[in-house]
């Protein structure tokens, strides 16, 4: 028998269909869409935004399209805040689960579609009160906690655009977001929680101040962690403090479809970072209509998780706005994959069991699970010990994102996580592409 040569590990023509069931009740069962789209693409996106979303004003043309530059749904009005909130609560959803948000060190949240309106609203009137108004920058520097998509839809809900800068971030990667962005705000905690440690961040901002972001007026504070902070007088400012005192209404104004949503920023490993600009119409409709049909979304029964970092763009997308744009129930978690919780951290870490993610899909009944290839090669370095001792039944539809999969790290997500049933979608993004 020929040993096989390096070519025959580059192709790969093993195929797993989803079952005959699974396609019979699938929301895309057959490529009727594809079709749609490739006969008049036009048409199918003027449909799917408007089947998906609600707007103030309807656009009068679909796409205007003038190398290089496109806009779409033009004449269009809306306002994404309302898109993820409000109509969900008016058609009588309010108590549905928007999170199961979950800390590093145990502690949880149920947050209800009706809540987040609330903590929503509240927030902001804060910008408001500080001075804020449509067309202005803020800069979102916090962990994975439920402020943080808060912050987002605050500021959607005025028309002030968001650059979320990914937790991990140095002071210089804050001061140059801040800067190109001429954000007017910080908004951060005092620390996050990871790998059962507070990860600081206010000081991180603290010395990006001192370097530069002349911009900045003022920095919000969420007390995460409880740790000594230093707090600049007329600069600094708990969250906690200022929503206390701010009103639970605030109507949301309508924006045109070209509005400014956000900006984010490309990571910068090849060249000076370039702040990406996303506007609400065209992004809103094609995250809503990725994350419904990616990942056959039915709200009213599944438990979607997005185990990204909404520091990047799938988590913008898929953790923030897809989700609640379609109003389902999301899980988002704090901390890492091999931080039990506190009850299992006996002994030296090296015991301690890493078996936290499938823990969470089973407390909650995770249905969908959207991870990289790069964590479930470090599941199989683990081995499959932790998973088996956890029920997954409740999984049916599994993704990959962020890089291309190996067959061996497919084949493992597929086997011992998807008990050989579960779909898997191989998706890609660009922070260009919005998801």
């Amino acid at each position: 028998m020929n040993e096989p040569t390096i070519e025959d590990y580059y192709v790969e023509d093993r195929t797993f269909p989803p079952s005959p069931t699974f396609r019979a009740a699938a929301l895309l069962g057959d490529a009727s869409h594809h079709e749609e789209a490739a006969a008049d693409y036009e048409a199918f996106w003027a449909r799917q935004a408007r089947e998906l979303l609600s707007w103030d004003e309807d656009f009068h043309t679909t796409l205007d399209w003038d190398l290089p530059y496109a806009e779409w749904f033009v004449g269009g009005k809306l306002n994404l805040s309302a898109n993820c909130l409000d109509r969900h609560v008016e058609a009588g959803l309010g108590d549905r689960i928007a999170y199961f948000w979950e800390g590093e060190p145990g502690d949880t949240r149920e947050i209800t579609y009706a809540q987040l309106l609330d903590e929503v609203c509240r927030f902001a009137n804060v910008l408001r009160g500080l001075g804020l108004q449509k067309g202005d920058r803020v800069a979102i520097y916090m962990p994975m906690i439920p402020e943080l998509p808060v912050a987002m839809l605050a500021c959607t809900r005025i028309g002030v655009a968001h650059s979320v800068i990914f937790g991990g971030f140095s002071p210089d990667s804050i001061v140059d977001r801040c800067e190109d962005a001429e954000a007017r705000l910080i908004i951060t905690a005092d620390a996050g929680y990871r790998r059962g440690e507070p990860s600081a961040l206010k000081v991180n901002v603290d010395a990006a101040l001192e370097i530069g972001a002349a911009s900045v007026e003022h920095v919000v504070v969420v007390n995460r962690c409880d740790v000594d902070v230093n707090m600049v007088g007329g600069r600094d400012l708990w969250w906690h403090d200022l929503v206390a005192d701010a009103l639970p209404d605030c109507p949301a104004e309508p924006m045109d479809s070209e509005q400014l949503l956000y900006l984010l920023y490309t990571s910068g490993t090849t060249a000076k970072p370039k702040g990406i600009m996303h506007t609400t119409g065209g992004y809103l409709t094609q995250v809503a209509y990725t994350h419904r049909y990616t990942f056959d979304l039915r709200p009213d029964e599944d438990v979607y998780w997005c185990a990204a970092d909404i520091g990047w763009v799938t988590g913008h997308s898929y953790i923030v706005y897809g989700p609640l744009a379609n109003g389902c129930t999301s899980v988002m978690y704090e901390g890492t994959p091999d931080t039990p919780r506190p009850e299992f951290r006996t002994g030296e870490r090296a015991s301690w069991p890493r078996d936290r993610l499938w823990d969470i899909i089973e407390r909650y009944g995770v249905t969908q699970l959207y991870t990289a290839p790069t964590a479930i090669r470090t599941f199989m370095k683990w081995g499959t010990d932790d998973a088996a001792a956890h029920d997954l039944s409740s999984l049916r539809v599994l993704g990959t994102v962020g890089e291309p999969i190996n067959p061996e790290a497919w084949m493992w997500y597929h086997t011992h996580i998807g008990g050989s049933s579960c779909p898997i979608v191989d998706t890609w993004w660009q922070t260009e592409t919005g998801g």
